[in-house]
């Protein structure tokens, strides 16, 4: 798992089955259920450089999409609602992205 060493994995299956159903995701319960959001920022910094999978210095909709497969492979991906909202939640310039500092902040909300 790509979060091995910095979450825990009993909690970041509780988060992971909070949300198996189709348009149940909500990131906020999520963050605090998985523990990131009580994690320092370098551990949060560190997260985002995990969900950007192209290494672009951004999160954007496709790497979103497959958001809960970073911490699983066997999850499912974000319905397109689900992505839009995330996206909404977390692009707070509006660019059509998450940059790592609006991460930061998404994690913490």
């Amino acid at each position: 798992m790509a979060f091995a060493g910095v979450l825990n994995d009993a909690e970041v299956k509780a988060a992971l089955d909070g949300c198996t159903a189709a348009d149940s995701f909500d990131y906020k319960a999520f963050f605090k259920t998985c523990g990131l959001a009580s994690k320092s920022s370098d551990e949060v910094k560190k997260a985002f450089a995990i969900i950007d999978q192209d290494n672009s210095g951004f999160i954007e909709e496709e790497e979103l999409k497959l958001f809960l497969q970073n911490f699983s492979a066997g999850a499912r991906a974000l319905t397109d609602k689900e992505t839009k909202t995330f996206l909404a939640a977390g692009d707070s310039d509006g660019d059509g992205k998450i940059g790592v500092d609006e991460f930061a902040a998404l994690v913490k909300a």
